[in-house]
């Protein structure tokens, strides 16, 4: 993948890092094995023509929106909330989860409800759709807690096998949409270096049915 260079690439930290780097390595890319535990936030892997930029997930877009970054992997919810200028390539189907509206099992309609989440604005965009008026909140963590301690009437957040919410008392009410991993491209390296992507994209497509079944 040597086409225009070397293909830099933002990686998120965190849940969706090791499936990630795992799929990188069933489409055949020479991964060191200490990839995964390795504290560097710059990972040349030279025998791919490739380098790794670890990254927060939030952060991922904006890295390849500005071109520091090629190509990324990010959540599609990392994606509907920043609303980036950059092309979505492909769906990895990895860090599969749904994003969810939440609340105490007792809940009832109020006037004025509010709502805390970590995604403000795809909860805004929500609620708009469904014909509701939400007084929405940003919190940054323990998003579960809001309603527990009355800051909020519901949450929306990210679901994945539930057991934090069946620990804390709250359940799922309504599911709003699935959530996948995407493979992202700066628009000019999409461009510039379109084989090298292009190549890529092919190899992870061809390898996502092994990581994902």
């Amino acid at each position: 993948m040597t086409n225009g260079g070397v293909l830099k690439v933002a990686m998120p930290k965190g849940r969706i890092y090791k499936q990630a780097s795992e799929l990188f390595r069933q489409a055949g890319l020479p991964i060191p094995d200490d990839f995964d535990d390795s504290r560097r936030l710059i990972i040349p892997v030279p025998e791919a023509g490739m380098e790794f930029i670890m990254a927060k997930p939030v952060d991922v877009p904006t890295y390849v929106e500005y071109g520091v970054a090629d190509i990324g992997v990010v959540g599609k919810d990392v994606m509907m909330e920043e609303a980036k200028d950059v092309y979505e390539l492909l769906d990895l189907g990895i860090a599969r989860c749904r994003m969810s509206v939440i609340g105490l099992p007792d809940w009832k309609p109020v006037i004025h409800p509010r709502v805390a989440t970590k995604y403000p604005n795809v909860a805004s965009q929500y609620f708009r759709e469904q014909g509701q008026q939400v007084e929405v909140i940003k919190l940054n963590g323990s998003i579960e807690l809001a309603p527990l301690i009355g800051l909020a009437d519901r949450i929306v957040d990210m679901v994945e096998t539930g057991q934090t919410l069946r620990e804390n008392g709250l359940v799922e009410m309504r599911e709003m949409f699935q959530v996948t991993s995407r493979l992202i491209a700066n628009r000019v390296s999409y461009r510039l270096k379109n084989t090298a992507i292009q190549t890529l994209c092919d190899r992870l497509g061809r390898a996502i049915p092994s990581v994902i079944q």
